[in-house]
């Protein structure tokens, strides 16, 4: 099975080929681009080049995988509507995954995984052995550091070093090989709406009724 696998939760722009099957997933090829602003200019452009770089095309594609975030409105909403727009032009498949997920893929060790979430404030989880145990979440550096007992090490961003002292495992950003990790086993179903993981209430409010205004 060949898998398209695309994240755009991170300052990271994401996308990657993946074959499913055999001895395990093997990346044929990815393209990643760092700039929290060029998600919706990029990401179309890095799918197509990964496809190139494998000899593959968007008819060979069985199913989409795709981080759901957590992450900022802007980016996240480039990634998931790319990733839907095409499942529906290939009918395939679309597999959602929390994009921390994917950073924690393939390491069992106790680990606490981090995103900026600006506003001064870390997107989170901890994992055991794999799993997730915490999270996600949304809070203050140091209300995160909290979540760093039982030895964890982090990953993710490496923001707020001060007070999150504790070794980095030096994996950054989602990758096509951890999104379809994080998939797993869902990868053989029949796939699910790529639902963002919003936790943050919108800015955005709707208006109130107008006030009455009188003659002077």
């Amino acid at each position: 099975m060949l898998v398209l696998a695309v994240d755009t939760a991170t300052p990271a722009v994401t996308a990657g080929v993946v074959l499913v099957g055999g001895a395990g997933p093997e990346v044929l090829a990815q393209r990643v681009t760092v700039d929290a602003r060029a998600h919706g200019e990029l990401l179309t452009p890095h799918v197509l080049a990964a496809l190139a770089d494998a000899g593959r095309s968007l008819a060979d594609v069985a199913a989409i995988v795709c981080g759901v975030g957590p992450g900022p409105f802007t980016g996240l909403r480039a990634g998931i509507a790319t990733a839907a727009a095409l499942g529906h032009a290939l009918d395939v498949p679309t597999h959602p995954v929390c994009s921390l997920d994917a950073i924690a893929a393939g390491t069992d060790e106790p680990l606490l995984v981090t995103t900026d979430a600006r506003r001064r404030e870390l997107y989170w989880a901890t994992y055991e052995g794999g799993v997730r145990t915490a999270g996600p979440g949304v809070d203050r550096p140091a209300d995160v550091a909290a979540q760093l007992a039982g030895g964890r090490r982090r990953a993710g961003t490496s923001l707020y070093a001060d007070l999150l002292a504790v070794e980095h495992t030096g994996a950054e950003y989602p990758t096509p090989a951890g999104l379809v990790a994080a998939a797993g086993d869902a990868l053989a179903g029949p796939g699910e709406p790529l639902v963002p993981l919003y936790l943050r209430r919108p800015d955005a409010t709707v208006p109130g009724s107008r006030k009455r205004v009188t003659a002077p």
